[in-house]
């Protein structure tokens, strides 16, 4: 009796486990669609305009060396109703700046961006001003928003009669929700007759395993690869599900990316970043540098008491060369993986400055499976 109780139990939890939903098994490695395209007419736009910044504690521009910060100033009060026309302006407290921000995507107006303030003439400092009124402008010169406010910075400088201490740049500063857009730019994804998704980093196979990935999903003829940078979607013939509601799903979808093998190198720093994809023939490798070192030891030969010598330096050089030959030739085997590459390289004992060297040479004996890019 217990025996058909347990087989019982065991059938019904086996039920149970078979109705629940499964949840797939993320590749390791595996990125969101979201995270490796960028969606066509989904973008920045770039705003700049020119103002004033009022309120400095005597560091704005010198108004004989900034004409345009004069004339600015001038233009400015005479709006107010105040004529400077032949007045002469000695005030050290106002700057003329360069005001940026980026209109991000479906910016709507009346709301707020952040924008920074960049000091144009030869102010020493930006701290505590306020910027006044500033229209900022689009590539189109049109005005998509309008800026204003309080001036905060991250950098100060101090100085006195003898020394001076200046530390970051006391000259930028920001303006959190410092704009309002007061311009929409006129775009809509459901009126497009397709829609392409552009690949950050360009690639033939990501490519192909986005459009495949996303028609299993949604269904065949979905989307179609154009080039190694471009997918394009086609909308839903259900008339239900709009592109929005069909960039949404997408957009979780996960692939493993597909990237070539690449070596990159900035000599000026001495960084080295490789892929995991580089490979290396079978090649043979010696490092060696000779070092030549010239020491001065001058000695005084002082002579003995009441003696008639003279005092005299005497030179004493000791030169040492240093030729590294204890360094012995390095086999690197055909086809080994990243970290037994830098295992290997490891084990010569070079620094970043020679393992550069030593991958060129690599490269230009055609033993290295990667491209080179040097910054």
């Amino acid at each position: 009796m217990l025996k058909i109780y347990l087989r019982f139990a065991a059938l019904i939890i086996a039920a149970v486990l078979a109705g629940l939903p499964t949840r797939p098994v993320e590749a390791a490695g595996s990125s969101r669609i979201k995270d490796l395209v960028d969606i066509e007419g989904v973008r920045e736009n770039q705003l700049v305009g020119y103002g004033l910044v009022v309120g400095l504690n005597g560091t704005g521009d010198s108004l004989n060396n900034a004409p345009f910060t004069r004339q600015s100033l001038q233009a400015m009060l005479e709006r107010l109703g105040v004529n400077t026309r032949d007045a002469t302006l000695r005030t050290e407290n106002v700057a003329a700046v360069m005001v940026t921000a980026n209109l991000p995507p479906f910016g709507t107006q009346g709301s707020r961006i952040d924008v920074t303030v960049s000091a144009l003439g030869d102010a020493e400092s930006l701290q505590g001003g306020t910027l006044l009124v500033t229209p900022l402008m689009g590539a189109d010169g049109e005005v998509y928003a309008v800026g204003q406010g309080a001036v905060a910075i991250a950098g100060f400088s101090a100085e006195g009669q003898a020394a001076s201490l200046t530390r970051g740049v006391p000259t930028v500063g920001r303006i959190s929700n410092g704009a309002t857009i007061e311009r929409e730019i006129a775009f809509s994804l459901e009126q497009l007759d397709t829609l392409r998704l552009s690949l950050r980093n360009p690639d033939l196979t990501t490519a192909r395993r986005i459009a495949t990935t996303i028609n299993d999903f949604v269904g065949p003829g979905t989307a179609d690869l154009v080039d190694p940078a471009t997918v394009r979607i086609r909308p839903l013939t259900d008339g239900k599900t709009s592109f929005v509601e069909l960039l949404t799903d997408i957009e979780q979808l996960r692939i493993e990316p597909d990237l070539s093998a690449k070596v990159v190198i900035d000599e000026q720093s001495g960084i080295i970043v490789m892929g995991s994809d580089v490979r290396v023939s079978t090649v043979a490798i010696a490092q060696g540098n000779l070092t030549v070192s010239v020491t001065e030891s001058p000695v005084v030969d002082q002579p003995p008491p009441l003696s008639d010598g003279q005092t005299a330096v005497v030179p004493r050089t000791e030169v040492r060369v240093d030729d590294q030959s204890d360094n012995k030739l390095a086999i690197v085997s055909n086809g080994i993986s990243l970290q037994d590459l830098v295992d290997g390289l490891n084990a010569l004992g070079v620094g970043p400055r020679d393992l550069i060297a030593i991958l060129q040479a690599i490269k230009a004996a055609g033993a290295l499976q990667a491209e080179i890019e040097v910054m």
